[in-house]
């Protein structure tokens, strides 16, 4: 494993030093490893992908996502060709359920629409999800995952993710999951790190999403 950057040890400290409750997280867990930067597959790949991890746990996701892949061999990921020539009932058969089948396929037959991730790499995050949620089956939460993990935005709250939603409650101590508001209220001094903060949220229930 290579050396965590001074960027990301920054990170944890800033963290600690406005919340001390993630002192115990980032010693139990060990330094984070969110990318800082360095892109590892297309943006057509990762919309895809993400939209199998839309509602479902990580483990069910990287099951339905390792079916899917191997429909077809050969390839490490299929290509839009490959996809948007296939049938929903091709998909559905490997767990997709009907519409998550649909969104992959309009993605497939739509991939020459997307930027790559080189154009996205100095554009603002909002300019980013603005972008990119036009697509049928990719909200916000799809594209914040791209961010933090492909663009190694270091500043990403995903709000409606619910594993961020149970790790705000199991972190401060409360008897119920926050509201988005509170919680974007709550984490305002996590600022500019929150997408570290995340991970280590994730970390603390074992659940860091499939991208």
């Amino acid at each position: 494993m290579s050396a965590q950057s001074p960027e990301l040890a920054e990170a944890e400290a800033h963290l600690v030093s406005v919340e001390p409750r993630f002192a115990p997280l980032i010693e139990i867990h060990g330094p984070c490893i969110l990318p800082s930067g360095g892109v590892k597959s297309t943006v057509y790949e990762t919309l895809s992908t993400v939209i199998f991890s839309q509602q479902l746990s990580t483990k069910a996701a990287k099951t339905i996502l390792g079916r899917f892949i191997a429909q077809y061999p050969d390839c490490d990921f299929p290509a839009p060709e490959q996809v948007r020539n296939s049938t929903v009932e091709q998909l559905r058969a490997v767990g997709c359920s009907g519409p998550k089948a649909s969104y992959l396929i309009d993605l497939a037959k739509r991939s020459d629409e997307l930027p790559s991730m080189d154009d996205l790499q100095h554009l603002p995050e909002e300019e980013i999800i603005e972008n990119l949620t036009v697509h049928r089956g990719i909200g916000r939460w799809s594209v914040e995952m791209l961010l933090m993990f492909d663009l190694g935005r270091l500043d990403v709250l995903p709000v409606d993710d619910l594993g961020i939603q149970n790790g705000f409650a199991k972190l401060l101590g409360l008897e119920t999951k926050p509201k988005k508001k509170e919680m974007t209220a709550l984490a305002e001094t996590w600022r500019p790190y929150r997408s570290v903060a995340s991970w280590y949220l994730w970390r603390s229930l074992e659940n860091i999403p499939s991208v």
